[in-house]
């Protein structure tokens, strides 16, 4: 059976009773709107993290993701330590200490975990962790009530609070519900979800994300000054977020803005406005089957990510610029056809492209011949999210 584990045994001395899978995660369009109550567009992907979990009753949550020290977190300390901040301790911790307020009877779990989706993938590693974690506490000790999107904002909850990074929900509800989805988070506490039923594939072209070869590490401040400086516009205008200002006392305010706030961060209001009607358009493209006016809209979506949002090179990097160069790159081996993107949070990690199948051969050998083997990963839609796969 799938739910035997060798090495599960060898962690904990006993079988596993459960299989959990969560799966990793694409941004589709949505480059950094769902921080401001904006719409994104996302999908899970068939790369995915696995736990063989057992009940331990024994008041501790043991968590050996393959290639790494256990961690072991006392179900009697779930207070957030700041010590732990980002770590994975951090995580399950958040993650357990939420499911205990809303009245979740913990016992402990041993969990074995071996992951597909890479570190620094761009694919949200972290999330699907989240997802997996929240849906395993969801299964054993809260008689399976969370919604999926309530496991992600669970998630989400967890990095903010204890891991201490300021993700917006879009990660975690793309893990958990499955799918491509759109997602409208004007209201963050309720957001509109809806699937949408499209096949790339079926268009003739591949999904590829592709590794750009530079390192996420250091960037937390480049990632926060986003929707940091988006906010700071907002609050020109008496708002919190950009999707309750008015776009046109937005421009109207324009000199204002610009002296109070700076030309950065009024180009990244600038982006969110028109993002955020480019998903609508984008989702309006699929539903119509008019699946050349979606590339359209994902050229697009990357030129205002690198020209307005300003999230491909980070302040003052000269000699190392390795998402601008595996944009360009891309661009150049598409020679005008399908599509290529920023993916994510930008600044490092990776980049989207939909590739033609009649080239894909080709735009994949030279793409790792540059930027190195298996820098360039092909993904499948996943229709499940955060699951419980397989119960002894």
């Amino acid at each position: 059976m799938k739910k035997n584990n060798p090495s599960f045994y060898q962690q904990f001395h006993c079988e596993p009773q459960y299989l959990f899978s969560a799966p990793g995660r694409t941004e589709l369009s949505g480059n950094h709107t769902d921080h401001q109550h904006g719409c994104v567009l996302a999908a899970a992907v068939d790369l995915e993290t696995l736990a063989w979990a057992a009940k331990n009753d024994l008041g501790v949550i043991r968590v050996k993701s393959e290639g790494y020290p256990l961690c072991e977190i006392s179900l009697q300390e779930l207070q957030m330590k700041p010590e732990e901040e980002n770590t994975t301790a951090a995580l399950i911790r958040g993650v357990a200490a939420k499911f205990a307020e809303l009245g979740a009877e913990l016992s402990g779990f041993d969990a074995y975990c071996i992951s597909t989706v890479l570190p620094g993938s761009g694919l949200s590693s972290s999330a699907a962790f989240e997802v997996l974690i929240g849906t395993i506490i969801n299964h054993l000790f809260y008689g399976a009530k969370c919604t999926p999107v309530e496991i992600a904002q669970i998630g989400q909850w967890a990095e903010n609070v204890y891991f201490g990074k300021p993700s917006g929900l879009m990660d975690q509800t793309a893990s958990a519900v499955g799918s491509i989805i759109g997602i409208d988070f004007a209201d963050p506490a309720t957001p509109v979800v809806e699937k949408i039923d499209f096949d790339f594939s079926a268009c003739g072209h591949a999904l590829c994300i592709i590794d750009s070869g530079a390192d996420h590490a250091d960037l937390t401040d480049e990632y926060a000054a986003v929707p940091q400086e988006m906010k700071s516009v907002a609050a020109v205008l008496g708002k919190e977020v950009l999707r309750d200002v008015d776009e046109k006392a937005f421009y109207e305010r324009l000199p204002e803005i610009r002296k109070t706030c700076g030309d950065r961060a009024v180009l990244r209001a600038m982006h969110f406005f028109e993002e955020n009607k480019r998903v609508r358009l984008q989702i309006r493209a699929l539903k119509n089957d008019n699946f050349d006016a979606f590339l359209g809209y994902v050229t697009e979506s990357g030129r205002s990510s690198w020209m307005l949002l300003q999230n491909v090179i980070p302040a003052g990097n000269k000699a190392h610029q390795e998402m601008a160069f595996a944009l360009t790159l891309a661009e150049h081996l598409l020679a005008g056809r399908g599509a290529v993107r920023v993916h994510g949070g930008g600044f490092a990690g990776t980049i989207q492209a939909f590739v033609p199948n009649d080239m894909l051969n080709s735009f994949k050998a030279e793409i790792e011949r540059v930027l190195g083997t298996n820098s360039c990963h092909v993904l499948s839609i996943r229709p499940e999210g955060g699951i419980l796969v397989e119960e002894a």
